[in-house]
């Protein structure tokens, strides 16, 4: 039988898997067994996190006990990546002054558990600094980049807006590292953010010429949104 036969055969197995016997499910588990790893790759299947389903996680509000994680996560993704224009790593001390000042301002901060380690965190922030802009903010999420693709990324940015729907801001502004950032940029559509427009090769670094993204999403439903 060729491998498109099989996958006919598995896909229907998997669609009967929720109402047979046993036996069923014994069959499926052997047609996985069977389909070479490339061939699952290509009809979207992961045999690995299939055999080991990512480890659960808990969010709550950050403390300050939190940020030499935080400085970890955020160091490693200035190093490394293209999200932040930053290019040297702030110590845990700046983190901390830093953090200090938006919760002085009463802003969300909120960071994802995993296994009693941080694995992730966001904020809100302000957009810019003069008074005109108060109630308009800036989000910020990153991963450890270790726990990528487990949902961490969302369930963080949907908490972010969640608490600062409760606030008295109007509008949520995302400015995104590198326009080839698909991840980010899906993940705040399917948010409610739209685009508002890309600002190419505005940065450089890592020897390279780097865009931003700009995305916007109204936190008062119904009002502030431009027509379209």
């Amino acid at each position: 039988m060729d491998i498109a036969a099989r996958v006919r055969e598995f896909r229907a197995e998997a669609c009967r898997y929720f109402f047979g016997s046993a036996r069923s499910r014994w069959r499926q588990n052997a047609l996985l067994r069977e389909l070479e790893l490339h061939h699952l790759v290509d009809i979207g299947i992961d045999p690995f996190t299939m055999q080991r389903p990512a480890p659960s996680f808990t969010l709550r509000p950050a403390t300050e006990a939190d940020i030499e994680s935080v400085q970890r996560i955020y160091g490693d993704h200035v190093a490394h990546g293209l999200a932040s224009f930053e290019e040297a790593p702030p110590s845990v001390e700046e983190m901390l002054a830093r953090f200090r000042t938006l919760k002085g301002q009463s802003f969300p901060y909120i960071v994802a558990e995993q296994e009693s380690q941080i694995c992730g965190y966001s904020y809100a922030g302000p957009y810019r600094t003069r008074s005109a802009y108060r109630f308009t903010i800036e989000n910020s999420v990153y991963v450890d980049r270790a726990c990528a693709g487990q949902g961490i990324g969302r369930a963080l940015l949907s908490a972010l807006i969640l608490e600062c729907e409760k606030g008295p801001w109007r509008q949520m502004i995302a400015i995104i590292g590198n326009s080839r950032n698909s991840a980010s940029i899906a993940l705040h559509k399917s948010l409610g953010f739209r685009m508002v427009g890309t600002l190419h090769e505005v940065g450089f670094k890592h020897d390279q010429w780097v865009d931003t993204v700009l995305m916007q999403r109204c936190l008062t439903p119904g009002r502030g949104e431009s027509s379209s």
